[in-house]
């Protein structure tokens, strides 16, 4: 058993079908659950398969969508400047290729389209001026990968910078193709999103580098990986150290918190790698061992931390599964790379 049982978040959802009612939400950072959690709205999640395709063509007595002849820019839109933005549009109205405007400038750290983001976000219907999804109305951001939601969400929020807030449009077939009749969204609709990027997953700890103290073992990056060597005749540590390594920019850790890293091991006794987990992990910290329970709060995502655990704090009785005898003392370098109160 993996000894702090992180899932993976490399697997994609596979997410069965648009729910009718907003908000049944999607797990966030992407763990490998089919069943959705509540929380973040699933408005913008696209369909994992054509066979989870909804149709929204209108019936023999609906009445025929009204010709809207798409803009070129975002020049007839306004956007309150509120912490709840209000969205004014002239509807019908249509857009001809996405594209998005900064009406918030944010900091350095920019979104990838790999990135794992919490925001807050309201949803426009270009043709009925209507809003089909808010997270200020629910009262909570949201949280989910850029590759979980639909092709023009995505191609708007990469490249933008964490707390600024943008303006994104996009045509059908950027949004909902096929229509989404439960957000009452019809095949051919262009679709507006104002968000507010309140924070992301960084790729790599960055930071300030921060010299550990005398006595502990080094650490040095090769091929992207962290190598660590204990120095000879070295004091075993007997209680749980905590040193930084690089001090992230973002956000203190809380015990509470579902976190993202990579991560190494290593048995102190023997120099020897017991765990190599160096791609980004998922999980909440109070399901942890002692040793990250206690060492990871108060720390700040983007940060790279040594921490050298002792047994009781680890494995007291060793794991077989890892090869650890009983009493050995284990040092992980840990990448914190993003941490959220959505499991």
């Amino acid at each position: 058993m993996p000894p702090v049982r992180f899932s993976s978040i490399a697997p994609r959802l596979a997410v069965a079908s648009l729910v009718a009612a907003v908000g049944l939400g999607l797990s966030s950072c992407g763990t490998a659950t089919t069943t959705p959690e509540p929380g973040a709205s699933e408005s913008m999640v696209a369909p994992a398969s054509p066979s989870a395709e909804v149709s929204a063509s209108p019936s023999a007595s609906a009445s025929p969508l009204p010709s809207i002849t798409p803009s070129t820019d975002l020049s007839a839109i306004t956007v309150s400047d509120t912490d709840k933005p209000e969205v004014t549009v002239k509807a019908p109205w249509g857009i001809d290729k996405t594209q998005a405007k900064v009406l918030r400038p944010g900091g350095e750290q920019k979104l990838t389209e790999n990135s794992t983001v919490t925001l807050n976000y309201v949803g426009i219907n270009g043709r009925t001026g209507k809003t089909f999804d808010s997270s200020y109305d629910r009262g909570a951001p949201a949280t989910f990968q850029l590759q979980q939601v639909v092709p023009g969400f995505a191609k708007g929020l990469t490249g933008q910078s964490i707390g600024s807030r943008v303006l994104i449009a996009m045509p059908s077939e950027d949004g909902y193709a096929d229509g989404n009749p439960g957000a009452e969204i019809e095949k051919g609709d262009s679709i507006l999103f104002v968000v507010d990027i309140i924070s992301a997953n960084f790729e790599d700890a960055t930071g300030a580098v921060v010299a550990p103290v005398a006595g502990l073992p080094t650490v040095v990056l090769t091929a992207g990986k962290p190598e660590l060597t204990i120095p000879a005749g070295a004091t075993l540590p007997t209680e749980l150290v905590v040193q930084p390594l690089i001090k992230g920019s973002g956000a203190p850790i809380t015990a509470e918190d579902t976190i993202q890293v990579k991560y190494r091991s290593w048995d102190w006794a023997t120099g020897k790698l017991v765990e190599d987990a160096w791609q980004p992990q998922q999980g909440p910290l109070n399901t942890l061992i002692e040793g990250w329970k206690k060492g990871l709060p108060g720390q700040t995502t983007g940060s790279r931390l040594m921490l050298v655990v002792p047994p009781e704090m680890g494995y007291p009785d060793g794991n077989t599964d890892m090869g650890l005898e009983a009493g050995q003392t284990l040092v992980y370098v840990i990448d914190v790379l993003y941490a959220t109160k959505e499991g």
